[in-house]
């Protein structure tokens, strides 16, 4: 007889994990989000969104709440206040909300991202502003770029960028009443200054600077390159190109995860833009390109590879509207002091090829890759709204056809001033731009402006070291 046949019993399938749970930063929907949360172990999130100075704002909460469909909501107070924390006067078209009614946070999952610094498991997601009836909140920062964005969709074009952003390592300085001094890096001297592009300038900080490479790598954040700047602990990161939002995002993301690195170490890390007096100021140049959405054409460029009327247009409306938009580029008092004649920032609104002392440089590249760099915003400056203003300077420019001024070759930075010389002439500036006030939204300027005189006053509040020094036994 035939050996009796023994059942053969298969082993259980293991069940394959969805690729989307590995994503160092986003997902599709709520399904993946829960998915995501459980394979890391997260306990706690962080609802955050920038405020008009693009510090992260919001609630954090355990991950089974943030995934129960909870309702969450913000002051609308919170998009109106000043650096300092107080709120300005009613006037100029502003006025501040009797009820201080609450804001609707809505989760931006693409976003979602772990906090590489904390102990606990974390994570983070950016979250957009609506009113309780589902409209946009139109003054709050992500929202005003999205509107410029849009504008730009309208015409069947999608903006493309890439930010550079400068910023300085500092010792730890808890009294406000002290300078700034540079840090002692692993060779224990304090670092000196004219170490641009140096290696050994970023050898000084390698384990800082691995740290950052692994919070920005946890995050999802690209770093194209590093390097050590000119200023004494002054570094740059370069951000690869891609849509505006994605890459505001990523800049306000990258400026926490610095800071975070940067105690860890027991420095600062500031983005100030002029945090030491005698070195140079900090940046964040904005690289700028215009596709055509159907066809995937650098609209800067004509078939034959010469330079497009779009082109020209873009670079005209820079220089007649970014003076007008100045406060939104440099939006903070010490942002002017950067912004002085003869130094490394450009004070014009010059344009030039391969001319790093105009505002607007066209770096070399192939027709295709063709794009404008605006070098005048501040490191300090709230990367939303930082690009959300050139954006929408260069697409006036478009709109309205407007002719650029012939460029420039040589140095043209030590010439006349071509730029307001401080804050609250820049506000004026900005308030009398019809074209800039209708693209942004009248709630973002009048909002925005008022915020601004606010802060200027209580600057004025504060009695400097140099009139000690020069008015008190002189006058």
């Amino acid at each position: 007889m035939p050996p009796e046949k023994r059942e053969v019993r298969s082993a259980p399938r293991r069940a394959r994990t969805p690729a989307y749970v590995k994503n160092r930063r986003g997902v599709k929907n709520w399904k993946e989000a829960n998915a995501w949360f459980d394979w890391r172990g997260i306990e706690d999130v962080e609802c955050i969104t920038p405020d008009q100075a693009g510090v992260a704002r919001g609630k954090m909460m355990p991950s089974k709440k943030f995934t129960s469909n909870t309702s969450l909501a913000l002051p609308s107070a919170v998009f109106m206040a000043t650096i300092t924390g107080g709120y300005p006067e009613d006037g100029s078209g502003f006025s501040y909300p009797e009820d201080d009614g609450d804001l609707k946070l809505v989760p931006d999952l693409s976003t979602l991202s772990e906090v590489p610094w904390e102990t606990d498991p974390t994570a983070q997601v950016i979250c957009d502003l609506v009113h309780q009836d589902g409209r946009k909140v139109e003054f709050t920062p992500r929202n005003v770029l999205r509107n410029v964005i849009a504008a730009y969709e309208k015409r069947g074009l999608k903006a493309v960028v890439a930010p550079e952003i400068e910023f300085y390592l500092v010792r730890k300085n808890p009294d406000p009443d002290y300078p700034l001094t540079p840090p002692v890096g692993r060779s224990g001297r304090p670092i000196g200054g004219g170490q641009g592009y140096s290696i050994a300038g970023v050898n000084e900080f390698d384990e800082l600077i691995d740290d950052i490479y692994h919070f920005s790598e946890k995050q999802g954040l690209e770093i194209d390159t590093l390097i050590h700047e000119e200023g004494a602990g002054q570094l740059e990161i370069n951000l690869r190109h891609g849509d505006p939002v994605e890459l505001a995002d990523q800049v306000f993301l990258f400026k926490r995860t610095m800071r975070e690195a940067a105690l860890k170490h027991e420095t600062y890390a500031t983005f100030m833009a002029k945090p030491i007096q005698g070195q140079p100021g900090s940046a964040m140049h904005i690289h700028q390109s215009v596709i055509e959405k159907k066809t995937g054409r650098n609209v800067f460029a004509n078939e034959d590879g010469s330079e497009s009327d779009a082109f020209r247009h873009f670079i005209g409306g820079m220089q007649k509207h970014v003076p007008s938009a100045l406060v939104m580029f440099a939006p903070y008092v010490n942002s002017y002091r950067r912004l002085t004649q003869a130094a490394s920032a450009p004070v014009n609104t010059k344009w030039g090829y391969d001319n790093r002392t105009t505002a607007f440089r066209i770096p070399r590249s192939d027709p295709s890759s063709r794009r404008v760099e605006n070098r005048i915003p501040s490191s300090d400056a709230n990367p939303y709204l930082a690009l959300a203003a050139s954006l929408a300077c260069g697409l006036i420019g478009m709109t309205e056809r407007t002719e650029p001024e012939p460029p420039v070759s040589g140095t043209v930075n030590e010439d006349e001033i071509e730029l307001p010389r401080g804050l609250i002439e820049a506000v004026g500036l900005f308030e009398e731009d019809e074209a800039l006030r209708t693209l942004l939204g009248e709630p973002f300027v009048t909002t925005y402006a008022a915020i601004k005189k606010a802060e200027f006053e209580t600057f004025m509040e504060v009695i400097s070291p140099w009139e000690r020094e020069y008015l008190l036994l002189n006058v």
